[in-house]
Parts: C-alpha cells; structure tokens; sequence
C-alpha cells in the first residue's frame, strides 16, 4: 500500500505555482531539472532530514549501480533506486503500509517473524505525534493536530525521526549521527543556491566525488549496509551494527515504528528497543553535513554544534574556522566547488534539543560573495578571514563589557562602586542586544573588510568600529530611558553611566582606535 517508487504520493510546487504530485523517482527528476519550487507538506524543521534522505539515497544509488553521474529521467531513478532492494521484487521496502511486520516498510525495519507483532502496543494516531519534535510547551508548536493526513506527511515524519531523533528515555535511543542522545544533528553546507533542486544536485555531486576520501578517513565499507530500515530488527543489543558494517553514506533508523492501516486511516503503532540500532560512536560518522567535534567534554561525551548559542556569528565563524571542529565535506569551499555566478550561501539549519524537549528549529542562510570564496582558495586566506572575524568578536566582547557596567551604574542610580547583583543582572538583558543588533550584518560587514583594498581596508575597519559603538550608545540611552531610576537620582544617574561609557570606550582597554582615527582625521 502506497508505493513511493511508482505512486504519487510526494506533493510539490513548481516555480509558476502549479502543484504536482509525485513518486520519489519523479521528485529525483524534478529536483535534477530544477522545477522544484517546495513542497507544502513539508515542516521547516523537516527540511533538512528531507533535503539529506534524498542526497544519500542518491549517492548509494549512483554508486550501486555503476554511475558517476545523475540521470535525468524518473524512470531510471526508479530503476538504480530499486536496485538498492533486489530481494524485494514487489517494492515492499518503498510502502508505506506492509501488514507483514516480518516484511519491510518505508523507514519500518522487518520484525523477526509474525509473533513479534504484539511489542507494537503504542499507537500514534498522526504524523505529527510520531515526529522528533517534542517542545516543552505545546503552544509552541501544537501537538498531533494533524488529523487530515496525506501520504506525504506520514513520510516526512518517518524520515525526520528515523534520522534526527535523539534519546527519548529509557527503549528509545537516538541516532548515530549526533555526538550524544541530547544532542543534535546540525547542517552545515556551502551551496550555489538554495533553491531545492539545485541545492540537492549540487551537494550529491559532491559527496559521490568525495566518497573515496570518505572510506579512507572512516572506518566503514564500500559494499557495506546502505538502508537499515531493511534489515530485521527485534530491538536487543546482538542487532546492534558497527559503524564498520555501514555505507559511508548509510540512511538508518533509530525507532521500531511500523504503520498500519485502520478504518480507512493511516496510525503508527511503535515497539520499544533494548539497544541502540548502531553502536555509538559519539557521531563520528563522517555525516556530510555536521561538524564534528575534535574534543570531549569530562564526561568523554563530544559537545554538540549547536546549541545555546544556535547559528549566531560566533558559531558560524568556529564552523568555518576552528580547529575545535572538522568541517563536513559540504562546508569546505575548497571541496564543493561553485555555481556560475561565484556566489555561495551557507546555510545552517538544525533543531537545538535538551532533556524532555526541543529549544527550536533554528535555520540561517549567509551569502559568500565571489571575492571572498576566492580569499578562501588562496594560500593562508582562510587564516585571513579568521583574524579579521576573531578581532570583530573580541570588538564587540569589549564593548558589551563596557555597555554592561554603563548600564549598570544607571540601574544603580549612578553608583560606580558596590553596584547590587540585581543592577548587574538587568544590564545583561541590554548588553545581550548589542549582540542582536550586529547580528544580520555580521558577515555582510566582515566581506566588506575582506575585499577591501588594501588602502580601503583600514577606513572599512573604522566605520565598523563606529558603528559598534554608536549601537552600543544607541542601546544605552534606550536602556536609561526603560530602566526605572528615582526621579532625583535620574539625571545625575544618566551623566555618570555616559561618562563611564564613554571613557572606558576611549580607553586603554575598550575601542581606543576610535580616538586615533578621529584624531588622524582632524590632523588631515
């Protein structure tokens, strides 16, 4: 029943809004001729486990069948893709409803035999409640409201937590591609364009080249195990595989979810494990789009790429350039090549996770102009851009530390000394914001600075400075208007905090470059 290699069961839309509705090999055809404009049933938080499902089930399928190349046409997608299944002549690992629990489904592992099917005792009604995201508040997001179900939404959901889905308490271990259970898959690529089709053609024909370096680097098999969803599972610990039995681009699963119909519907019935599918391997997987950590914390766990501080500048700028961290083969700009415009956009896309919830999809798209992917193929250019990024942070640590105790001694009604704990806490709230204002412009600012010349270099870097301070007084002024001061305290409170402000931003240790350049300027 509802077979996604021959049946349309995958909604799109196309460019000039038409709608469509697709098998999986006619999505392949449509994303390689670049009609895909979305696809409707698809949740943010889904994009990615989507948009990656389709590049390695590309890649192993490309490989299997002896193609360096993509074809065009679906019907030799079904075909290569098929061929991933020989001993399945009647497509039961594309269905998404199998009755035989001792068959495949779509993303469902085989059971052992019939008998196994009474550990299927709880039922999930909607695609919805079958997902990955669990947030702590159900206004957040609500909750298997998802009742009018396509095919497509079911198919989603079953690809977006076989794949992403991280610990769920005791039977429900995560997948092997996060570095710990309360972690998180994040997605980090260079791309052309972020447009479906050309986003998807671009990053399988970069992980099919680089495939070879792949199997030298990571400890697993060329002929190895590419869809475990085909593999019989009961859910004890001898099932559990070895990163050395998979494909280095291996789909796995993470659940023993089957779904079934009833009374004309579609339900999920769900059976708990014992183990892990994959033993874990603190995400070391070689997965094309997560950094991987070169470091463990004390409990000899990798940290996670993202997390409280999401895709902030801080964290892209260590995607890119700290050695804390590998980059996955489709962040490199030296490894993925570029569309004929010369422009790339990074985006960063992935869901922060923590104990008994999620903390928010998170999604950002950055340009990189031509001129800045060429500083990155140059020798010592990738240094470049990190010095001119690492200086900007530490620009702006000062002058939150200097915005913070401004802000503090008005909250204090001008005090300078012994300020209270509750003062120091309400500035926080402020100097935060200054992070916020530079936010969008970050990367904008730093290319800026990058391409100059080397004699518009220096004045680039100055109006940046003044812009970081004038934001931070911007901010100041807006938190002494908010901030509650007595009424005889408020001017005097007022005049201290911009004295303070102001003096330590000319200071030895705060943005003293402000000075020089005024005084070079007026001395001109």
């Amino acid at each position: 029943m509802y077979n996604l290699l021959t049946e349309p069961l995958i909604r799109y839309r196309q460019s000039d809004g038409t709608n469509c509705d697709a098998s999986l090999a006619d999505i392949y055809a449509a994303l390689m001729a670049d009609e895909v404009e979305a696809f409707p049933a698809l949740r943010p938080h889904q994009r990615h486990a989507w948009h990656a499902f389709l590049v390695q089930l590309g890649a192993m399928a490309l490989h299997r069948n002896g193609l360096d190349d993509p074809p065009p046409g679906a019907e030799e997608w079904e075909r290569i893709i098929r061929a991933l299944t020989p001993e399945w002549p009647d497509d039961e690992p594309w269905h998404l409803v199998v009755d035989d629990i001792a068959q495949p489904a779509f993303m469902q592992p085989p059971a052992s035999s019939a008998e196994r099917r009474g550990d299927f005792k709880n039922t999930v009604s909607t695609p919805d409640g079958l997902d990955m995201l669990v947030t702590s508040k159900n206004h957040d997001l609500k909750s298997e409201v998802v009742e009018q179900a396509s095919p497509d939404d079911w198919i989603f959901a079953l690809i977006t937590l076989q794949t992403t889905d991280g610990y769920g308490g005791r039977y429900n271990y995560g997948v092997s591609r996060m570095p710990s259970g309360y972690g998180n898959r994040p997605a980090l690529s260079m791309t052309p364009s972020i447009r479906p089709g050309a986003h998807f053609t671009h990053d399988l024909i970069t992980v099919v080249k680089n495939r070879p370096s792949v199997l030298d680097e990571y400890p697993m098999t060329d002929s190895g195990i590419a869809l475990l969803w085909i593999i019989h599972w009961d859910g004890g610990k001898p099932e559990t595989k070895l990163l050395s039995d998979m494909d280095p681009y291996y789909i796995e699963i993470c659940r023993r979810v089957r779904l079934v119909g009833q009374s004309g519907t579609v339900v999920a019935a769900r059976a708990n494990s014992d183990a892990r599918r994959i033993v874990d391997v603190k995400g070391q997987t070689a997965d094309p789009w997560a950094p991987a950590s070169n470091k463990t914390n004390p409990r000899g766990t990798p940290p996670a790429f993202l997390g409280p501080r999401r895709f902030n500048y801080e964290r892209i700028v260590d995607g890119l350039f700290s050695a804390d961290w590998k980059q996955p083969i489709l962040l490199s700009p030296a490894t993925t090549g570029r569309g004929s415009s010369g422009e790339m956009h990074l985006v960063a896309r992935g869901m922060v996770r923590g104990e008994g919830g999620t903390e928010g999809f998170h999604e950002r798209i950055i340009p990189f102009r031509h001129r800045t992917l060429q500083i990155f193929g140059r020798p010592g250019g990738t240094k470049e851009l990190e010095d001119i990024s690492r200086e900007r942070i530490e620009r702006i640590e000062v002058a939150q530390r200097i915005l913070r105790h401004a802000v503090s001694v008005f909250a204090a009604g001008g005090r300078t000394e012994g300020i209270a704990d509750e003062h120091r806490t309400r500035a926080n709230t402020w100097a935060n914001k200054l992070t916020e204002l530079l936010e969008d412009d970050f990367f904008e600012d730093l290319q800026d600075e990058a391409n100059a010349s080397d004699s518009t270099s220096e004045i680039v870097r100055s109006q940046w400075l003044q812009k970081l301070a004038d934001g931070a007084e911007a901010i100041l002024h807006e938190a002494m208007q908010s901030l509650p001061c007595s009424a005889i305290n408020r001017v005097k409170a007022k005049a201290l905090a911009a004295n303070v402000f102001w003096g330590a931003m000319h200071g030895p240790n705060g943005l003293h470059e402000l000075i020089q350049n005024y005084a070079e300027e007026n001395a001109e």
